[in-house]
């Protein structure tokens, strides 16, 4: 099922019916694995969610109490299918993004009404796709793309297994609240799920990006599901400056509060994700898998865990070394061996260096020397 110049048709995920020529060519990717487009951090947190106490327990139990099949009727009879004759552009975009990244079955997908902007990939046994009319409305044509592409990368990935889990386990904590060690042990487990989801974003949209091939539409998404359809009123460059500012700026404080303002969330910040994947466009790897040097799934079974649990020791490594934010900074020098940790962390909580002064012991020997504060390479590093 191919044009014959490198660009992608679609069919209809079952290997019959009609194909379509795309409004421009794309590349395909064949046996495509989702390691190719994973992101380190994505598969390393969820191997530590696995090692939580009590996860595997709770998974197991859940893999055969959730009611799967009410969730399918709920959207069957309260949402809009996708299909020919019902938004049949968001259609063909789920045929032509199964096409690309060679996911052998088309998931349903559901169009349903809310206005928040959003869209996800749930399932146990099958995924299936669902995006508001918020969405919709907001995203053009190349935009939405990218998004449809997003979904069906959670769901090559097999995201969409842990995402219904963590929905269902959020709904749950709310109800036992009034329990407080039950409370403790379910939210314990919520908490690993959205550490490891706001990851698996980052891999989902990469897989957007492989699918939409326009990262200039993947930058214009972010920029709408933070700010609006406001794009005349919006910059690319400006927009990315503030993942710098957010990740560089304040001090151990605002380190702190950075925390506590994204454990709650399932998803990453916007302008975080924008710079992660202009990032990662630019990257060899990404060059590498355009040239159609990746992974494939059928090497997935001869994978070693151990090359998995390196490469993402690796990427955090590095991610502490490059980064500019002031509790990084001081992990980074502590464990370079720095001294003066108390006063180091007295002047980090004030604003000031977390660098003794070139000569001293410590903060407090002598004036401080001019830029000599924590320092990391000059690169930076919503919902659907």
């Amino acid at each position: 099922m191919s044009d014959g110049n490198g660009g992608s048709t679609a069919g209809n995920g079952s290997g019959e019916g009609r194909e379509r020529a795309p409004g421009r060519q794309r590349k395909r990717f064949p046996d495509i694995s989702s390691r190719a487009y994973e992101h380190p951090a994505d598969r390393s947190a969820l191997v530590a969610l696995r090692k939580l106490s009590g996860f595997d327990t709770v998974f197991k139990a859940l893999s055969g109490l959730l009611p799967e099949r009410s969730l399918r009727l709920l959207y069957l009879s309260d949402s809009v299918r996708v299909g020919e004759e019902q938004f049949p552009h968001l259609h063909t975009m789920l045929l032509d993004a199964c096409y690309i990244l060679d996911l052998p079955k088309v998931p349903p997908m559901y169009v349903t009404q809310d206005p928040q902007p959003n869209a996800m990939c749930i399932g146990l046994d099958e995924p299936i796709i669902v995006v508001t009319t918020g969405l919709v409305e907001l995203l053009d044509e190349e935009e939405m793309r990218a998004v449809v592409g997003h979904e069906v990368g959670h769901a090559l990935s097999g995201h969409s297994v842990y995402r219904t889990i963590l929905l269902f386990l959020t709904n749950f904590a709310l109800k036992v609240a009034w329990i407080p060690l039950g409370n403790l042990a379910v939210m314990a487990i919520v908490t690993g799920l959205r550490e490891w989801f706001r990851k698996s974003e980052l891999s989902a949209d990469r897989a957007g990006l492989l699918v939409g091939q326009d990262l200039t539409a993947s930058m214009r998404g972010l920029m709408k599901i933070a700010g609006g359809n406001h794009l005349h009123e919006m910059n690319v460059d400006a927009f990315l400056a503030q993942a710098e500012e957010y990740e560089a700026g304040g001090d151990l404080r605002d380190s702190v509060l950075k925390i506590m303002n994204v454990l709650p969330r399932s998803h990453p910040f916007t302008t975080v994700r924008a710079a992660e994947l202009r990032k990662w466009a630019g990257s060899r790897e990404h060059q590498r898998i355009m040239d159609g040097h990746y992974p494939r799934r059928s090497e997935d079974k001869d994978t070693s865990v151990s090359d998995s649990f390196r490469e993402s020791a690796n990427h955090y490594a590095e991610s502490v070394r490059a980064s500019k934010d002031p509790l990084l900074g001081l992990v980074r020098d502590l464990a370079s061996g720095a001294g003066g940790l108390g006063g180091r962390l007295r002047d980090s909580f004030k604003g000031g260096s977390t660098t003794p002064p070139k000569g001293s012991d410590g903060p407090g020997k002598g004036p401080e020397e001019p830029g000599k504060g924590p320092e990391g390479p000059g690169e930076g590093s919503g919902r659907a």
